[in-house]
């Protein structure tokens, strides 16, 4: 009788622990991916500050210069369709992260643009206002850029601990998830060309 009892409480206690172990598995799934949520909103946040810079640099560049409208015109266009391109952090896929990726490519682009050919208007570059956006925008970049960083670390934490064993066994209904790649041609510098 006592051998029967200590062999129903030691089966108990396996069943507990593995129990429990198998929460605690599924709970650093969900720490692990909430951490990936925060890091994409961390992302957005970057990219809406951008956003929100962009309208002062127009209106300042617009007052301080008789300024080329297309320059304009295409900053304004890519931010309003960088700004319509919003992304679920619960349901990232890699579809999603392109699209968003095109709308903000088209931000970059413009405002290097943009940039590019302030450099013809003295008066501009001697602009307080424009000087200060102008730093406001690189620190943005900056940030940005490590946003993403922290994104992709994120994702890889994740993505390795839902593969990992035993993990994958009992985390079969979480998905990897996508990284943030660099943009098409990425690799190859940008040649900045002055028309004066």
């Amino acid at each position: 009788m006592k051998k029967t009892i200590i062999i129903i409480v030691a089966i108990v206690a396996v069943v507990l622990i593995g129990v429990f172990w198998s929460f605690s598995i599924q709970n650093n799934a969900v720490v692990k991916d909430e951490n990936v949520t925060e890091a994409w909103a961390n992302v957005e946040t970057s990219y809406q500050r951008r956003n929100d810079l962009i309208g002062n640099l127009v209106k300042t560049v617009q007052g301080a210069a008789d300024f080329e409208r297309k320059t304009l015109t295409d900053v304004i266009e890519a931010r309003a369709k960088a700004t319509s391109v919003n992304i679920d952090a619960s349901n990232i896929t890699p579809e999603s992260i392109q699209q968003f990726q095109q709308a903000q490519s088209g931000v970059s682009s413009a405002l290097s643009r943009l940039l590019v050919s302030v450099e013809r208007y003295p008066e501009l570059k001697a602009n307080q206002n424009f000087l200060k956006l102008q730093d406001e925008l690189t620190s943005t970049e900056n940030t940005i850029m490590t946003a993403r960083t922290r994104y992709n670390a994120a994702v890889k934490d994740f993505n390795i601990y839902i593969q990992k064993m035993p993990n994958k066994f009992f985390l079969s209904g979480y998905e990897k998830k996508p990284s943030y790649k660099a943009d098409e041609g990425a690799d190859k510098a940008k040649e900045v060309e002055f028309n004066f």
